[in-house]
């Protein structure tokens, strides 16, 4: 026997070929999919609850503002142009930002918009009193 043919047997008289099989590699395929089918819709959740705390803190800060200006003015309809009228304030809309005010009171709104139109919270609201409105689940969509 040669070289070269006694260094390709193994001991067992099988050849040392390496790689993966087909069976092995569907089995790969099946295992990552299963994993992304799992991990997609808590990622898509993350990012709601992400944006509707960023819109959530944007009716906070336009609060704080008209109130500001009510004890400089005595009134809510004097306050002008709000700081934020849309969430984020960078980039594209998720949320579109109005205030509906009165002299003694105010109704700021945060209405979905963009990649956040279906979201189940639907518009966020926050009056002059500090009373939070949703049309989801309040405790949810307001705490998280």
């Amino acid at each position: 026997m040669n070289m070269l043919a006694s260094n390709t047997r193994c001991t067992s008289g099988m050849a040392t070929d390496r790689g993966f099989t087909l069976v092995e590699m569907l089995i790969v395929v099946a295992i990552i999919g299963i994993l992304a089918a799992i991990a997609y819709p808590s990622y898509t959740q993350y990012v709601q609850r992400s944006n509707r705390a960023e819109a959530r803190a944007a009716l906070l800060e336009n609060a704080q503002f008209l109130e500001r200006s009510y004890t400089t003015a005595n009134r809510y309809d004097m306050a002008g142009t709000l700081p934020h009228t849309q969430s984020p304030e960078n980039g594209d809309a998720r949320y579109n930002i109005a205030v509906a005010a009165a002299e003694q009171s105010f109704m700021l709104s945060a209405v979905p918009t963009g990649s956040m139109a279906g979201d189940a919270c639907g518009t966020l609201t926050l009056t002059n009193t500090g009373v939070r409105g949703a049309e989801g689940d309040l405790a949810q969509c307001w705490s998280r």
